[in-house]
């Protein structure tokens, strides 16, 4: 079996589900192709989530496009260093970038803020901080493009969707100190049972991905078990996070099915009430 071919559309499920987190411009395939799948497993709503200026206006304009789908805008953690101290080498997706210096983070900031204000814009994300692929001098930066991205949300009444990657005590105090919005949604959850605890005071969702069913997944097996039903989401974060027996291959929001299965298995509960749950939930986190 080819590490680049399509997985198999899973049995559909029986109540209608939300895919929380997806990269739609980064899949196979058009937009109406991967809607139709999604649909064909009664998985009805997807959050398209933008990355950088030209994500985030990309998801705000398909947003407005299918009803389906809703927008998240954000500059992610990685993108302000690379705005702020440019990024010579590029990479496969993006290519190299001179250093625009603060006015430049400045002014795509703004253009995330009038994104935020549309109607079809969700939440403002993802967000927050990276110390896996920034390094300490990127972090200032990252801090203050996150500070920003919380203010943005605030002042539009947007959730915030916060990417967290091997940060997550800098990533809880700053929410801590800047003050959450009402709705805060942890994207790919990557925390521990206690981490979990301390989100559920704080009212904060937490998304689990499809990294749950991986062997070496047990905190966060750990994790989704103490969360409350009220505050789980499940999302694709796709093409990336294949949930297994797929792992490798594409992932898509019709792959949603795999990942809410294995999660109701840990938690103890049947597909169909988690999946009315994590709807409903997603419902009121990003408000549609």
């Amino acid at each position: 079996m080819s590490r680049t071919e399509a997985p198999p559309l899973p049995e559909p499920l029986r109540v209608p589900v939300a895919d929380s987190h997806t990269h739609l411009d980064m899949q196979d395939g058009t937009v109406e192709e991967g809607l139709a799948r999604a649909a064909a497993v009664n998985v009805t709503a997807v959050v398209q989530v933008g990355c950088d200026v030209k994500g985030s206006h990309w998801a705000a304009e398909t947003a407005a496009a299918h009803p389906s789908v809703h927008a998240s805008v954000a500059l992610h953690p990685n993108e302000a260093p690379r705005i702020v101290h440019g990024d010579p080498e590029g990479s496969a997706r993006q290519g190299a970038r001179d250093p625009g210096g603060r006015a430049a983070l400045d002014e795509a900031l703004a253009e995330i803020d009038a994104l935020a204000a549309l109607d079809h814009v969700r939440a403002v994300g993802e967000t927050g901080l990276d110390h896996f692929r920034t390094g300490p001098e990127g972090m200032a930066a990252q801090e203050e493009s996150f500070r920003a991205h919380i203010e943005i949300a605030k002042r539009h009444g947007k959730a915030l969707v916060i990417h967290d990657r091997d940060a997550h005590a800098d990533v809880l105090r700053i929410l801590a100190d800047a003050g959450a919005p009402e709705r805060t949604v942890f994207h790919c959850y990557s925390g521990d049972a206690e981490m979990a605890r301390i989100c559920a005071a704080a009212g904060y969702f937490m998304s689990f991905a499809g990294n749950v069913t991986f062997k070496n997944a047990q905190p966060l097996r750990d994790a989704l078990a103490v969360a409350p039903a009220e505050l789980v989401l499940v999302e694709t974060d796709a093409p990336f996070l294949t949930p297994a027996p797929y792992r490798g291959r594409p992932n898509a929001p019709y792959l949603i099915p795999v990942t809410l299965r294995a999660m109701a298995e840990v938690r103890g509960t049947d597909e169909d009430t988690l999946a009315a749950a994590v709807y409903d939930n997603t419902a009121r986190a990003f408000d549609f």
